[in-house]
């Protein structure tokens, strides 16, 4: 992990590309129903800001191991969303 920083950027980047792609499939399906998507955008933004507050986490014994676990936490969310929005 080479710093929070950038784990915070990831964090952002990922789950931020994921909800753009459910507003761009909104757009390009006018007519399909919404609901799916809008609840793939409501799982990322709680994604979200659960692994910021894991961030955020104070009093932690080992850092590099949290800092690695919450990394390996959005791969595995980030997969089960994108999963989720090409089953769209």
């Amino acid at each position: 992990m080479a710093s929070i920083k950038n784990l915070k950027k990831d964090i952002n980047y990922t789950l931020g590309d994921i909800i753009e792609e459910c507003y761009v499939w909104e757009l390009l399906n006018p007519k399909e129903d919404t609901a799916k998507s809008e609840a793939i955008i409501d799982e990322a933004i709680a994604t979200f800001d659960g692994l910021l507050d894991n961030v955020h986490a104070k009093n932690i014994e080992n850092k590099k191991s949290h800092f690695k676990n919450i990394s390996k936490n959005l791969e595995i969310k980030a997969k089960e969303l994108i999963q989720k929005v090409n089953s769209l």
